[in-house]
């Protein structure tokens, strides 16, 4: 596959695959009640390496974060603002892409997401537990599920030369 911003339909067909399997992953995370609460560990946040290899990822991830998090009950805040830590972690991702390092290009959605989403769950969710204890335990999920599966996708893909 390659990332073709001249090509319309592969960058919309690239965009929309990611955003499905985005999807499909929050719900097999959901499943287990790891993609939204105190402690999350979103399987679909792996993902969040894509831009380093494609710019279509970057609204791929965004829509399937909106899809996922509406799909999956969250509130409307949550929508709004975990979306927009995706928006953002995708950029700063993409921004990294000519590092090739992927341990760069995971910290992006991990500090956007430990920023962002302890204030969702506290505002919106009224979830009692303190800031710094949602930093943590948000943050903990995404260093794994970003972080440490993220790089791994990251690997596996430059490997298998997926990208090119």
């Amino acid at each position: 596959m390659k990332d073709n911003r001249n090509n319309s339909t592969l960058y919309l067909t690239q965009a929309g695959v990611i955003a499905a399997i985005y999807v499909v992953l929050t719900f097999v995370a959901q499943a287990f009640g790891l993609a939204s609460g105190a402690i999350q560990f979103r399987l679909s946040e792996m993902l969040t390496i894509l831009p380093m290899f494609l710019s279509s990822a970057i609204p791929g991830l965004t829509v399937g974060c909106v899809l996922a998090n509406i799909m999956t009950g969250c509130a409307l805040w949550d929508v709004v603002f975990g979306s927009v830590a995706t928006l953002l972690g995708a950029l700063g991702t993409y921004a990294l892409r000519k590092t090739e390092n992927p341990f760069l290009g995971c910290l992006p959605p991990i500090i956007s997401n430990m920023i962002i989403v302890p204030f969702v769950l506290q505002k919106v969710y009224g979830v009692p537990d303190g800031y710094w204890y949602l930093f943590l335990t948000v943050g903990i999920g995404e260093v794994v599920c970003c972080g440490i599966l993220g790089v791994i996708l990251y690997k596996v893909f430059k490997k298998n030369k997926v990208f090119k």
